[in-house]
């Protein structure tokens, strides 16, 4: 069976040695000298053989001799343990993986990564970015541990937390007429040619749910539909966060009747803890967004 080790006991044979006696010692570690010398016999006797040979002074025995590195290897990696454990609660230290979707990814995290990393300069972040689908497949299967999304459908294996709506309007170029309207209705869109993109399904269930089986185009990259509406194509509908507005060709009319949004929030795995990281950017990014 082997012997239990105490961390304390080693520091004690340590300390005698550097300071080359057990009085010395005892006066370092606010010990009494009779208290120090029981507790480095104790630990003799665990071992099995003497480290200190008899008379009182701190003169090592070769198996003392043997011990002695091992003992510093060991208190050393233990005290660089603990300090990295203390450094992981206190948020001083850490890694967090997140996953966010595009129009997210580009228009909150940059000032919400900056400030977090302001306030935590010693934690490292990595963000993924790509679709609610992409987005719920990386937090399911723990290669992340957050996304900010939507949430299509409900999940038991995950835990969503909606912070933010974000309205769907209607895109189009500056010359189309829809461009100086204020608000639309989607039966002034029929007539219109659609191009559906992969935030369209939130049409689904609405009203304006009949506008999807007469389009005839469907571009899921951001690039590509973006390049469609500035040729003058057609329109299309999109979430407010997800408009780009550096380009100064499209213009964006909010959707009124319906009213269709796309709640965005924290999605994270149910029945897994995050680190103290990740647990320090879910309170910062679900605090700034609902302040």
């Amino acid at each position: 069976m082997l012997p239990e080790l105490k961390i304390q006991q080693l520091r004690y044979v340590l300390t005698v040695v550097d300071e080359r006696g057990f009085h010395a010692a005892a006066r370092r570690l606010h010990r009494t000298q009779p208290a120090l010398s029981m507790a480095v016999k104790e630990l003799e006797q665990r071992l099995g053989q003497r480290l200190f040979e008899k008379g009182g002074k701190a003169e090592l025995t070769p198996f003392g001799h043997y011990c002695l590195p091992r003992f510093r290897e060991l208190v050393t990696q233990h005290d660089r343990l603990s300090r990295d454990l203390v450094a992981q609660v206190d948020k001083q230290a850490g890694h967090i993986d997140m996953a966010a979707v595009p129009s997210v990814a580009s228009r909150l995290m940059p000032t919400l990564l900056a400030d977090f990393i302001a306030m935590h300069p010693s934690l490292k972040v990595s963000l993924h970015d790509g679709n609610a689908d992409y987005v719920r497949g990386l937090v399911a299967a723990g290669e992340v541990d957050l996304g900010l999304t939507s949430l299509w459908q409900e999940d038991e294996e995950l835990s969503f937390n909606g912070l933010i709506r974000d309205a769907v309007g209607v895109v189009c170029r500056d010359d189309h007429p829809f461009a100086a309207r204020t608000e639309l209705r989607w039966q002034e869109l029929q007539k219109e040619p659609l191009i559906r993109n992969g935030t369209s399904r939130l049409l689904e269930g609405t009203d304006a749910e009949p506008l999807l089986a007469q389009s005839a185009f469907y571009i899921s990259n951001m690039i590509s539909l973006t390049a469609m509406l500035v040729a003058g194509i057609g329109v299309t509908t999109l979430p407010r966060l997800a408009f780009p507005d550096e380009y100064e060709r499209l213009r964006f009319t909010p959707l009124a009747r319906p009213h269709v949004e796309r709640e965005i929030g924290l999605l994270k795995r149910r029945r897994r803890s995050l680190s103290p990281a990740a647990q320090a950017m879910e309170a910062f990014i679900a605090a700034q967004l609902t302040g």
